[in-house]
């Protein structure tokens, strides 16, 4: 007969929450797995693919380690569904930095670019606004 440890039901306790958020880790990160592969399918997009297919493989097994340690009390699975739920959160907040500043870059090259491009790179030396010659 199996004996229920008092850290056991601690552990399925806490794990609740997460399992029961299970089906919507699940359908993202299956979501993020295909949005992963629809961007491999372009030259552009295969730099970047992994991402996204990365963080779903997270999610995924988030769900099913949550799930896990409800059903078992298996501290070692919440401890993993955990640390995924981390290492997910961890990815994604580098990438929306990373997209920032990306954001920022072009921004200022959109607004700025006109001056190398139409007039260094072109060979012409920019005079200021109103284009007088000294």
């Amino acid at each position: 007969m199996d004996t229920v440890e008092p850290g056991d039901s601690l552990i399925r306790e806490l794990s609740l929450p997460l399992s029961k958020s299970k089906g919507w880790m699940k359908l993202l990160g299956v979501l993020s797995v295909l949005w992963g592969i629809s961007m491999a399918l372009s030259v552009v997009g295969l730099v970047v693919a992994w991402v996204p297919i990365w963080t779903g493989v997270m999610l995924y097994q988030a769900a099913n380690a949550a799930e896990m340690a409800l059903y078992t009390g298996d501290r070692d699975a919440l401890a993993r569904a955990l640390n995924r739920l981390r290492l997910f959160f961890a990815v994604m907040g580098v990438m929306a930095l990373l997209s920032l500043l990306l954001l920022a870059a072009s921004l200022f090259l959109g607004m700025t670019g006109h001056v190398w491009v139409g007039h260094v790179w072109m060979g012409h030396v920019w005079h200021g606004p109103i284009g007088h010659r000294m």
